[in-house]
């Protein structure tokens, strides 16, 4: 099984990282996967530090129940849910019988911020 890795960008013109995605799936090896987000608003947004928490939890473990994820991040089972609704939206978690997943052996944030004219 091969260990993917997800890169998180920030992209406000998202035609572009439509184009950079089109090239990557045609490269002979496996590049990574990316996921862009428009606007820092929406990146802390939509990736709180609950989510995160979830995420670290999550990562290498392999597939575990919403009711246990709860457990051991210690919060109430509805609230989870709907975070890991959000996580699995954006891809960042995947679900089957076994329950749910993050698959990515490395998350990568990659933005920045510059002043504008």
């Amino acid at each position: 099984m091969k260990k993917r890795t997800l890169t998180i960008r920030l992209m406000p013109d998202w035609r572009s990282g439509l184009r950079a995605a089109a090239r990557k799936s045609q490269a002979k090896t496996y590049q990574g996967e990316e996921l862009g987000l428009e606007t820092p608003a929406v990146f802390f947004g939509r990736l709180t530090e609950r989510r995160w928490a979830l995420i670290s939890m999550l990562q290498g473990k392999g597939a575990m129940s919403i009711r246990e994820l709860a457990r051991r991040v210690e919060r109430d089972v509805k609230r989870v849910h709907e975070d890991v609704s959000v996580l699995t939206e954006l891809g960042l978690f995947e679900c089957d019988e076994g329950g749910i997943a993050c698959p990515f052996a490395r998350i990568h944030v990659d933005f920045e911020l510059a002043a504008t004219a």
